[in-house]
């Protein structure tokens, strides 16, 4: 199989808002692509050079610049995916790509169907690295660059003015029967079927958005772990994650930073600090951290040299758009036989999006939400050249797939949980995106200035979760 050479690159100043004229190139282009902010930086990619793809019985890869290769999927599928890319790429390019909830259920035992995608990953044609203050442009060739270097010009001056009409959905949408699956939960739980779940329900979106101003005026209002715009695969996504599934680095550090229990954020100084207080006191919230935070650990354990297993923060608050959350920071330290890959698939599905134990989690999730989740609560995942591999709970996103958009809220259900409070902790989630939808403006240009998207009224019935400045330093906290 052959792969592809490191791609030259150019840098040059740059003096705008790395959010907005990243989301105003996605806006542009009717190539796939994925905008990734993490680090104090916003990556956008386009293009497939490469693609590979995992399904419920093989993992293929196939692009145009060498023969398509099948292989049966084994034990670790995600570890087969991440060779295939790394021959595509030689190991010195970066990747994207995205991994859907139900790849969950082929690794706890539950057959999926041969011809479903689970996880989708990416070699891009191209791609430009904003920060407030340098721009580094990546493509095949000088003449290629001189093109990107002409779409970064264009963006800046579309990206000028925000986008202020909003569209409305229904915050009770599924209310009723969201309370009652959280009632039967409760009852499982206390029969000693599991610890905890992760119930959602989901809320329609009435008509067509334009993802990008969407993504926009969403980011001006939170300071997320991650922040994504996504468009590939049959799936388009605006999330602003508050954590992340896994993160490990060219040295083989993995982080975990799981968040489960919550209190909403409203801006009112006063009544934020005692929701936060009465937050850290709450034994029910309490316990579901708690638990949250030794599977993590357990799970760290099974992939990483066990003596390096630590929590470096436990039961911390951090403040996510329209919510605050406990949080802990787990680390370790790769073990030598182990890789990224399968790191990453010990940690997912989230537990903070799962349950304990996963196994029965997922059994309670499939019963009370009675569809797939898709993407929701799946990752987002961004591969650096220098090995790093980055992956975003897919939370707090608006989601567009097969003609339907939606929002979709969970909420960790406990022995103790009251279904009245837990549906309460959905609207609070929901409300984090529900403010900020921008609707489609005519046959191509909003009210940014952006070429807007196209996409699908959606259908009602999803059962689903769901201040940014001129610069993005302030956006991503350190993982």
């Amino acid at each position: 199989m052959t792969h592809r050479d490191p791609f030259p690159e150019r840098r040059s100043p740059f003096m705008g808002d790395p959010v907005a004229v990243a989301a105003a190139l996605c806006a542009a282009t009717e190539a796939p692509y994925l905008l990734y902010e993490l680090g104090g930086a916003v990556v956008w990619s386009e293009g497939e050079a490469a693609v590979v793809e995992v399904g419920g019985a093989s993992v293929r890869s196939y692009g145009t610049d060498a023969v398509a290769v099948e292989l049966p999927a084994g034990a670790h599928p995600l570890s087969d995916a991440g060779q295939l890319l790394q021959a595509r790429t030689g190991g010195t390019g970066s990747a994207h790509g995205w991994i859907s909830f139900e790849f969950a259920h082929g690794r706890f035992g539950r057959e999926m169907p041969e011809a479903a995608t689970l996880a989708r990953f990416v070699v891009p044609e191209r791609e430009i690295r904003l920060t407030p203050s340098e721009a580094v442009l990546r493509a095949e060739s000088p003449e290629a660059l001189d093109e990107l270097e002409r779409r970064l010009s264009a963006a800046l001056t579309s990206a000028l003015t925000p986008a202020t009409e909003r569209v409305a959905v229904d915050l009770e949408e599924q209310a009723e029967p969201y309370r009652a699956a959280v009632t039967d939960a409760v009852r499982a739980i206390r029969a000693g079927e599991l610890d905890k779940a992760i119930v959602s329900r989901g809320v329609s979106v009435p008509e067509e958005l334009d993802l990008p101003a969407t993504y926009v005026a969403g980011r001006r209002t939170h300071l997320p772990a991650r922040s994504f715009l996504l468009r590939h695969g049959g799936w388009e996504a605006a999330g602003f994650s508050p954590e992340i599934v896994a993160r490990v680095d060219a040295e083989g550090l993995v982080t975990a930073q799981p968040l489960a229990g919550t209190r909403a954020l409203t801006g009112d100084r006063d009544a934020d600090a005692a929701r936060r207080t009465a937050l850290r006191r709450d034994a029910k919230e309490v316990f579901e951290h708690a638990v949250s935070v030794r599977l993590v650990q357990e799970e760290l354990t099974a992939v990483c040299r066990p003596e390096s297993v630590r929590t470096e923060e436990f039961m911390a608050v951090a403040e996510r758009g329209s919510v605050q959350h406990l949080a802990s920071r787990l680390r370790g330290r790769l073990a030598p036989e182990r890789d990224r890959w399968e790191a990453l698939a010990a940690l997912f599905p989230a537990v903070t999006a799962s349950g304990i134990p996963k196994r029965s989690a997922l059994a309670v999730i499939r019963g009370a939400e009675r569809r797939e989740r898709g993407l929701y609560s799946g990752a987002v995942v961004r591969l650096e050249a220098d090995g790093t591999l980055d992956a975003a709970l897919v939370l707090r996103t608006v989601l567009r797939h097969n003609g339907r958009t939606w929002l979709r809220a969970g909420a960790g259900i406990v022995a103790d949980s009251d279904p009245a409070r837990e549906l309460e902790e959905t609207r609070e989630k929901l409300r984090a995106v529900s403010g900020h939808l921008v609707p489609a403006t005519g046959p191509g240009v909003s009210e940014g200035g952006t070429v807007s998207e196209s996409g699908a009224v959606s259908e009602s019935g999803a059962v689903s979760e769901g201040e940014g400045t001129a610069a993005v330093e302030a956006a991503v906290t350190a993982s």
